[in-house]
């Protein structure tokens, strides 16, 4: 049974339960039949356990064989570097998965440890974790609401519940009957009473309470990021090719009669080679430098891989307050008849305050304070002249707040508040200073402009004093404030920050979708959206609207919502979950306990660095200044890192099928194989190292937030052409280079070091095809290749190095004949292009 669903009456009636609460027996009874109020954790395995996990993927069983087969062949330092990186993994994934663990922690560290109830007619103070259903609470200022709760009786009951929602205004909470829209008659369980005082009914308990239903959500395993899946699919299929590639070989080779020892090296190495065990050193390296470059922009990057992931994402899902607005209630528009004392009203009739520029108190209040403050009337200036004698203060059924000040000798009635509350207690209006009777044109007029104010989502307030009379008291408190005069309405809103504006259009410009996920009123979140720019023509739709479709009906009409309004934790799942399922790659950004298990859920998770913990510790991004704006630079910089990953894999991956293709039609033609097996890993050693690192620090391309969101696998048509043709272009120019030498009598030796460092030629020049296009080359790139280039010539011509790497020196004709052949990897890419541009 739904206990929040139901009315007061009818929970009390199901729970056979009453205003004096439970007895002690009957609490007894229910405790074992519902269960402990308290969150529970799932069982995970223990550290150890989780840490041998990390060594299941594929791919790094993969480098694990490759490492062996390195040390088999004496390569130690090969087989150790690939061994840290497996390691290195090892940590980081371990690492990762504590974080869900600390989340939980975070969690269960909020809730409330005591609750008063009445048991036995009689206020009690037990244990949080033995209230049941039925229970009655009393609750009052300050405290922690223990359970979900029906209110049973309000006294001015605020509920600050921005741990969950994430909107900062406190909720007023009454003992009337809720409908599927409205929240007002439900306390959930750890969120805190900001004032006022009241009891009710306990309906929810536990992991059944909305909090508790987020720690369930949490807890869930973590989808893979694109990037993630992408690698793995890399990996896993170089080496089944190199497995393939490598046991084909060693076949043909040892009918050829080649001897056994020398061919199983030769496999071997040209197995290291094909497995593409750098990837995820250069992949970790990439990622670590763009996240040095976001956290300077207020992008704390917790998970590497969600850098990519952010560069690629198609759907942002943002929060509202303070992220694409200021958190702040502001003054936006004004109809006023008389402004001198609409300014004083507001800094008089007030019991907010500033405190390093900060407003303590009610957000409305401070917006109306600061409105007088910026118009020449402070507050604090302003009582040492205008002393408050008398005050009426504002609650949730009069909705207005009055004063009486006193100044120049005579005593005035200063009152603010719903504007038709307070207009109807006006009998005069005052224009430009000059007082007369309110007419019910006044009226028209006035309440025209208040509903204009109120259609563009203004929070508006009234405003109205009148002279004491002489021997008036303050004992009639209604007569008080009548009679007033009307001299304006104020309208406020908390606006939205200029630099989102300008986030949203970059954010369309790139392609990328903005959706407004909040818990606040349909009409403010729509006015606000409408204004940033996120709403044109798009749908708004509120929970009870999202909670009439089936998931079929919201798949299908998914991609057309921008807003989203008076949603619940479940829904934002549901939401990011739909948006997965139209194929969207998915950034989530919140504050609240409530988005937790939406960061989750998303590809990549943003918590605001004012939110809460749960939410920090769920997310993969964190933002120092709860900017949306920052948002759209690291959204530039994670597609210059997925452009950057895309440039060294196709890197990697040419030299990768080069070399494959070298070695397979020189077996299958009969030739001596053109490299030696230390050859082999030297040429691995090229394509891991400096140069191929290099090209994960290049800059970003002028047109990277002028395209869309790449949403194809790394390997998709157009780049496995460019790889395809780079490597074909490599394998042919190093077997006719290798095939002349052999046919115009040259010793094998001299044919085999030509063929060699014309292939590691090709891996120079082809670093600047792999470059960004249309910029000037990184220093980075410039010094690893000059480095990789002197290490070659060493290699030739050093006599130790000879030696180990079986290698000749070489004239100046044998290297204008290499750099010419060479150099014939930039027309590969001439040839790629136009291809490319034939296919359109």
């Amino acid at each position: 049974m739904k206990w929040q669903n139901l009315s007061v009456d009818e929970v009390l009636k199901n729970v056979e339960s009453n205003y004096n609460g439970l007895t002690a027996e009957e609490a007894s009874k229910r405790i074992p039949k519902y269960g402990k109020n308290e969150l529970v954790e799932e069982e995970k395995p223990g550290p150890f356990k989780r840490f041998l996990g990390q060594f299941k993927d594929f791919l790094i069983i993969l480098l694990i064989v490759a490492a062996l087969a390195a040390a088999f062949i004496g390569d130690t330092t090969d087989a150790a570097v690939i061994f840290v990186v497996v390691v290195l993994n090892a940590v980081v994934g371990f690492m990762q998965e504590n974080r869900a663990e600390e989340a939980m922690e975070k969690l269960k560290g909020m809730s409330s440890t005591e609750a008063v109830v009445v048991r036995d007619a009689e206020n009690q103070k037990i244990a949080a974790a033995e209230l049941t259903i039925g229970d009655v609470v009393v609750i009052e200022e300050g405290d922690n609401i223990p359970a979900d709760i029906r209110i049973l009786k309000s006294y001015d009951l605020l509920i600050d519940e921005s741990a969950l929602t994430g909107e900062s205004k406190p909720v007023h909470k009454d003992e009337n009957t809720v409908s599927e829209e409205d929240t007002k008659n439900l306390a959930f369980m750890d969120t805190s009473v900001s004032s006022g005082r009241g009891r009710g009914v306990v309906v929810e308990i536990g992991m059944n309470t909305a909090i508790g239903k987020i720690a369930e959500m949490i807890q869930e395993e973590e989808a893979k990021t694109p990037l993630q899946e992408r690698i793995t699919g890399l990996g896993k299929m170089m080496g089944i090719i190199a497995l393939v590639v490598c046991s084909a070989i060693f076949a043909l080779q040892f009918f050829k009669g080649v001897p056994l020892v020398e061919n199983f090296m030769t496999a071997v190495a040209l197995a290291v080679a094909a497995v593409p065990e750098g990837l995820p050193a250069i992949l970790t390296l990439t990622l670590a430098l763009g996240m040095q470059r976001m956290a300077k922009s207020n992008a704390v990057v917790r998970k590497l891989l969600a850098v990519e992931t952010l560069g690629s994402c198609t759907t942002i899902c943002t929060d509202k307050t303070g992220t694409l607005t200021k958190n702040k209630m502001t003054v936006r528009q004004t109809k006023i008849t008389y402004p001198e004392m609409v300014y004083k009203i507001s800094a008089l009739c007030n019991n907010s305050s500033m405190s390093k520029g900060k407003i303590i108190g009610d957000p409305t209040d401070g917006a109306v304070l600061i409105f007088a403050d910026e118009n020449g009337y402070n507050r604090e200036e302003l009582e040492k002249t205008h002393r408050r004698v008398f005050e009426i203060p504002l609650d949730s059924e009069r909705k207005r707040m009055t004063t009486v000040n006193e100044w120049d000798g005579e005593r005035y009635v200063l009152t603010k508040g719903a504007p038709e509350i307070v207009l109807q207690r006006c009998s005069r209006v005052e224009t430009d200073g000059e007082i007369s009777d309110i007419t019910q044109e006044n009226k028209d007029e006035v309440l025209n402009d208040l509903k204009e104010m109120t259609s563009e989502a203004l929070r508006v307030l009234a405003f109205a004093y009148r002279k004491v009379k002489p021997g008036e008291g303050f004992d009639d408190k209604e007569a008080l404030e009548n009679d007033l005069i009307f001299v304006g309405l104020v309208g406020m809103m908390d606006p939205p920050r200029k630099e989102a504006q300008d986030a949203v259009t970059l954010c369309k410009k790139a392609g990328i979708n903005v959706v407004m996920i909040t818990g606040d009123h349909k009409d403010t979140a729509a006015a606000i959206a409408f204004e940033i720019g996120i709403l044109n023509g798009g749908k708004v739709l509120t929970g009870s609207d999202l909670d009439k479709l089936n998931d079929d009906e919201f798949k299908e009409m998914v991609e057309d919502v921008n807003v989203y309004a008076r949603v619940f934790p479940e829904q934002k799942v549901r939401i990011v979950e739909a948006l997965r399922s139209r194929g969207q790659v998915v950034s989530m950004t919140g504050d609240g306990v409530n988005d937790a298990p939406a960061l989750k859920k998303a590809a990549i998770g943003v918590a605001m660095g004012s939110g809460t913990d749960v939410a920090k510790e769920s997310a993969d991004m964190l933002l120092q200044d709860d900017n949306f704006a920052t948002i759209v630079k690291a959204v530039k910089e994670g597609r210059t890192i997925f452009d950057n990953i895309k440039r060294f894999v196709k890197f990697q991956l040419s030299t990768n099928i080069g070399a494959i293709l070298t070695i397979t039609v020189a077996s299958i033609s009969n030739l001596p194989i053109p490299f030696n097996p230390i050859q082999i890993l030297w040429i691995n050693i090229i394509m891991d190292g400096p140069p191929a690192q290099s090209l994960g620090v290049e800059p970003s391309e002028a047109d990277v937030m002028e395209r869309p969101p790449s949403k194809g696998n790394i390997l998709n048509k157009k780049n496995l052409t460019r790889i395809a043709i780079a490597g074909v272009v490599m394998s042919i120019g190093t077997l006719i280079l290798y095939y002349f030498e052999l046919k115009s009598g040259v010793p094998v030796i001299k044919a085999t070091t030509i063929a060699f460092t014309v292939f590691v030629m090709f891996q120079i020049f082809n670093v600047f095809n792999c470059k960004a296009k249309g910029m000037v080359p990184n220093k980075t790139l410039i010094i690893a290749v000059a480095a990789s280039f002197l290490l070659q010539v060493c290699v030739i011509y050093v006599p130790l190095l000879q030696g180990i790497f079986r290698t000749t020196a070489l004239s100046l004709v044998d290297w204008g004949l290499i750099l010419v052949v060479a150099a014939l990897i930039f027309v590969s890419e001439f040839i790629s292009e136009r291809i490319l541009n034939e296919w359109g």
